[in-house]
């Protein structure tokens, strides 16, 4: 097992390269939601307590606002063959481009074999075909459904065939339990490939007793895309482009949250893709500014924080932009000493596994 220990200076991608074994990543999530473990990090100390997530809100109180990310995930991931051959292909539906011409911008594999013009067919009947119009990228294709029916109908039949995407260093084979475990319990616009791993945990109880110590919720949605899987290939992390991902902040959640600060309490960003959202658009006065556009925001240190006071994410893979941003949050020293202790003590790894609170 290998952490580099390194100043902040001119972070570089080896320095969050560690050894994770298969068995560390869970490929179910717990019973419940939120009795998943919770490591808490004091950021100025570096002093490391254990608990339960549902314990999350005992550092929390009055006046405090949790936000949260409220995108929903779709069915995203299609499985099909090509006309002739009837070579089997994969299809992973990245973002809805045209509604009206049914034209979606996607990944297929393997991609060396497809080209403009190829028709793709989906379905044991091959009841869906999709028309291949262009090559975005290397891997990354625009693809034309042909689909006479109503918008309503192609979009049942399309999430039909589609599988839940549960990343496949994960797990191999998804269950229809996935549908449910991959989704937070307040998803609500629909729009992401992957599920704010950190909102997994929540639950209707804990939510309830949030309530009792008035503890506030606010939602953002940033609906995220496959950017969160795709791997950093440079060792200069100054040069690494994140994937623009598509982000909403409303008046009324920039509103709650300005206020929750100016009163003198706490933020608490749930989740990578919140942490993204609140520090891609703040005013001189680290405001927080209503928002609907894109952001390709990476955060990686040195980075200086104008909105959460706290952090709470789930244990990332190594070399990910995610532990790069948690690192940037908790101070690259604090946050690998907490992942080199969650390796001891057995706590999992991955968008099922267990939660880091930062404070």
């Amino acid at each position: 097992m290998y952490f580099a220990v390194i100043s902040n200076k001119d972070m570089k991608l080896s320095q969050f390269q560690f050894n994770l074994p298969a068995d560390k990543i869970a490929q179910e999530p717990p019973r419940w939601r939120d009795e998943c473990k919770l490591m808490v990090l004091d950021r100025k100390t570096g002093e490391i307590e254990h608990k339960l997530f549902k314990n999350i809100i005992d550092y929390f109180g009055k006046g405090d606002t949790f936000v949260l990310n409220d995108t929903k995930v779709f069915p995203a991931r299609l499985y099909g063959n090509k006309e002739k051959t009837g070579a089997d292909i994969e299809v992973f539906l990245l973002r809805e481009l045209n509604r009206e011409q049914r034209l979606w911008d996607v990944i297929v594999d393997p991609a060396r074999k497809i080209r403009i013009g190829n028709k793709l067919y989906f379905g044991e009947d091959e009841s869906l075909v999709a028309e291949v119009i262009d090559n975005t990228t290397s891997r990354g294709r625009t693809l034309r459904f042909l689909y006479d029916g109503s918008y309503e109908d192609f979009k049942e039949t399309l999430f039909g065939l589609g599988q839940t995407p549960v990343p496949d260093w994960v797990k191999k084979e998804v269950t229809p339990e996935d549908a449910e475990n991959f989704q937070t319990i307040f998803a609500k616009h629909e729009g992401a490939v992957s599920a704010p791993a950190a909102g997994l945990h929540f639950s209707r109880e804990l939510f309830n007793r949030m309530i009792l110590k008035d503890i506030n919720k606010a939602f953002i949605t940033l609906h995220m895309g496959i950017g969160h899987f795709r791997e950093v290939d440079v060792e200069d992390l100054s040069k690494h482009k994140m994937d623009s991902e598509r982000l909403i902040i409303t008046e009324e959640t920039a509103e709650l949250i300005n206020s929750t600060r100016k009163a003198g309490h706490k933020v608490l960003a749930v989740g990578i893709t919140v942490i993204r959202g609140l520090e891609t658009y703040v005013t001189t006065n680290d405001e927080v500014n209503p928002y609907d556009g894109w952001t390709n925001k990476f955060i990686f240190p040195p980075h200086r924080f104008a909105v959460p006071d706290a952090i709470v994410s789930n244990f990332h893979r190594p070399g990910s932009t995610m532990l790069m941003s948690v690192a940037a949050f908790g101070g690259y020293e604090n946050v690998m000493k907490a992942y080199r202790t969650a390796l001891e003590m057995d706590y999992k790894f991955g968008p099922y596994g267990d939660a880091l609170l930062i404070i």
